[in-house]
């Protein structure tokens, strides 16, 4: 039996948000994702915040446009994570979510 569902994040995953979110509801399936994902209706997002993993893109590119060798440019890990709650989706799938998860959350979803 299936608890729940994990996916990728493949351009294909992000353009499929709505449905795959949409199975997965009728399915009575959590279905953990990026912050699209919960903004469509799955039950949480947790990762980083893509916004600022673009920005440092940005900063990388400015330096080696001035002239910095790629090759000697340090590797950088996020640093911002967010997590979304979805608590409609919760309710729809009868998980309780606790008061303490909650009050971590960058955002809830009502």
């Amino acid at each position: 039996m299936i608890d729940a569902v994990v996916m990728l994040g493949t351009p294909l995953y992000f353009a499929g948000a709505g449905r795959l979110t949409e199975l997965a509801i009728k399915h009575k399936l959590p279905l953990p994702g990026a912050r699209e994902f919960a903004k469509a209706g799955s039950f949480l997002s947790f990762g980083p915040n893509r916004v600022d993993l673009f920005r440092h893109g940005a900063i990388y590119v400015d330096k080696v446009l001035k002239g910095a060798n790629p090759a000697e440019l340090p590797v950088e890990q996020p640093t911002k994570f967010e997590l979304l709650i979805n608590l409609r989706t919760a309710k729809l799938l009868g998980l309780t979510v606790p008061p303490q998860l909650l009050a971590r959350a960058d955002e809830v979803i009502e």
